[in-house]
């Protein structure tokens, strides 16, 4: 029974992380929706424009953020790791730069907030008016 007991409470502390869900926000005034695969080649600089033909600002969050590594994980099926290697070699070879980053979730959501043809992607919990969702991965 205790051991019963035990894994009962450990289940119950994890619960509220997996619970946990990314989603990707947009400006307001931009699009109502986008796909996955689109938002994979923005964040791997394969495109340059959100499905309205609106040139696109994408938003990243720093190395080790929870939201970040969930949302590559579930869109671009990269790790920190295989970014970093990825962007090194744009910057290098002239084709691109990577995502501004955000400090932190709130930096994240004023930035989008404030900046037409912007995407990023938040902790659905974290979500207000500002912005809107525009993909639930």
């Amino acid at each position: 029974m205790k051991k019963y007991s035990l894994i009962l409470l450990a289940s119950m502390l994890v619960s509220p992380l997996a619970l946990a869900e990314v989603v990707v926000i947009g400006h307001p005034g931009g699009p109502d929706s986008i796909t996955s695969n689109q938002v994979r080649d923005i964040y791997l600089n394969r495109s340059q424009q959100l499905p309205d033909g609106q040139k696109v600002r994408p938003f990243e969050l720093p190395e080790g953020a929870p939201a970040r590594s969930e949302f590559h994980e579930k869109v671009t099926g990269r790790n920190d790791a295989q970014l970093k290697s990825f962007w090194s070699q744009q910057v290098f070879t002239g084709r691109g730069q990577p995502p501004q980053e955000q400090g932190n979730t709130g930096a994240m959501k004023a930035s989008v907030a404030s900046t037409p043809g912007s995407i990023g992607y938040l902790d659905a919990s974290e979500v207000d008016d500002s912005v809107k969702v525009i993909l639930t991965p």
